[in-house]
Parts: C-alpha cells; sequence; structure tokens
C-alpha cells in the first residue's frame, strides 16, 4: 500500500535521497506497519523530502533515548533555535519542517514522532492551514486525528499546543485565527492529555502586535521567542496532566 502525501510538493531533489530512504527501512522495522509504508512510499516528489530525510537520518545516527520533549510543527518551530537553551532541564528534539500543515505532521507523525517515544510534545501547527484556505473546521478536526493517532502510537504522553499566533503578514487571518484557537482549546478542556498553551494574548500590547518580528512581519525575532520561552516553559512546568508510558 502507498501513501498519498497531502499535497504536492514543487521542489525538486535528487534521486540519491529518495535512494538513501531505502537504507533506512530495516532501522524502521520495529516502527510498525505505517511507518515502513509511509518511508517506502517517499519519493523526490513526497513534501518535505530532504527534511524528512534529515528527520530519520539524525535518529537512526544518534539514536536517542525515549522520554525527551519533541517539538514538531511549522517554521516556529524550525527557528526556535534556542528551544535547548530555553528548556534546560528537558531534553529536547526539534521536528519542525516550515511551510507544513497540520495534516503534514499527521502524515509524518509514524516516522518523524511516535518511534522518539517522547516524555510530552510540544506541537505548533494550524498558521499555513488557514493561509491557504482551509477553515478553522478543518483545523478542528485535524487536530482530533492528531490526537487520535497520538494515543494509538504513545497512549496518554500529553500533548501541549502552542495556539495560532499572530502576525503583521498574517492579519487578515487574524479572525480565522481566534476561530481556530477556540475550538483547539475546547478539544484541550475534554482530554486529560491536551494542553492549549495561549501565546497569542502575550504577542500584543496596548497599540497592537508588538515589536517581536523580523523583517517577513511573520516569523518571530529573539523578543517573540522570549515570549514564547516564558509561557511554554510554565506550562511545561506544571504538573503533567497525563503521563508518557515511556517515562515511567
Amino acid at each position: 500500500m502507498r501513501f498519498k502525501s497531502p499535497r504536492h510538493n514543487r521542489r525538486r531533489f535528487a534521486p540519491r535521497v529518495v535512494a538513501c530512504f531505502i537504507l533506512l527501512l530495516p532501522g524502521l522495522w520495529a516502527q510498525g506497519a505505517n511507518a515502513r509504508e509511509r518511508a517506502s512510499a517517499l519519493t523526490a516528489d513526497s513534501p518535505f523530502a530532504t527534511e524528512i530525510y534529515a528527520f530519520l537520518m539524525e535518529q537512526e545516527i544518534l539514536n536517542p533515548p525515549p522520554c525527551s520533549t519533541v517539538f514538531v510543527g511549522s517554521s516556529s518551530i524550525r527557528f526556535w533555535f534556542t528551544a535547548n537553551d530555553d528548556l534546560p532541564d528537558r531534553r529536547i528534539i526539534r521536528r519542525g519542517f516550515g511551510g507544513s500543515e497540520l495534516s503534514d505532521v499527521i502524515y509524518y507523525f509514524d516516522l518523524i514522532v511516535a518511534p522518539l517515544k517522547p516524555k510530552d510534545i510540544v506541537l505548533y501547527a494550524g498558521e499555513n492551514d488557514l493561509s491557504r484556505g482551509k477553515s478553522p473546521d478543518v483545523i478542528a478536526d485535524d487536530m482530533r486525528e492528531f490526537m487520535e493517532m497520538k494515543s494509538k502510537a504513545l497512549g496518554d504522553a500529553p500533548v501541549y499546543f502552542i495556539s495560532i499566533k499572530p502576525s503583521l503578514d498574517r492579519s487578515m487571518d487574524r479572525e480565522k485565527q481566534q476561530e481556530a484557537n477556540r475550538r483547539i482549546k475546547a478539544i484541550a478542556e475534554q482530554r486529560n492529555d491536551l494542553v492549549y498553551v495561549d501565546v497569542a494574548s502575550a504577542m500584543f500590547g496596548k497599540d497592537g502586535l508588538k515589536d517581536i518580528f523580523v523583517r517577513d512581519g511573520l516569523h518571530m525575532n529573539s523578543d517573540g521567542y522570549a515570549i514564547w520561552k516564558e509561557i511554554v516553559s510554565a506550562a511545561l512546568a506544571k504538573e503533567p496532566p497525563a503521563t508518557s508510558p515511556y517515562c515511567k
């Protein structure tokens, strides 16, 4: 069975990249059928092929022990370069791939998250989805699917969802972002393994959005990540709502 990728990636990569995935298949055998099938289905046209390949190589070479905190999602995770310094009491593995949507995180979950057997997961996704025309309803449905997949693979390992952030570049999406955040917060209120982490509110000052963005008006500068550090670290420091089966 070959899995269809959630959307086509315009970028093209050298065939040798695809061939290298085959070398990783033996190491994926113990990770279950989904991981093996999705690895074998990867081609040069697969979304984020080089990024996923790099993650798989890192897992094969470093073989990280279980019970890390996995940060996964789009470019705001990818560019959180100081995450390990910001949370020094945790072993952090970043799995951010820029431009990704929540559906992409779901698609690659069995390859880049589940095999790590994390203590907990910090997820940032949904912003790109809304920008490309998906509705808050779709984001909420995808979040439920993500949680179902997480529960099946990782049991009660808690997920901390970082709220979809506002930005200068995507001000036209502000209402949709707020509605999607409300939907996901409501899902979190019904589960003991999902925590909604509101970073969006703290990114506003009395005169609107704070000066916390790089020149593209979309991604955050160090001041933006300082806000995230304070709020995310406080959320992670609280008694976890549920416990990963790999950290007992």
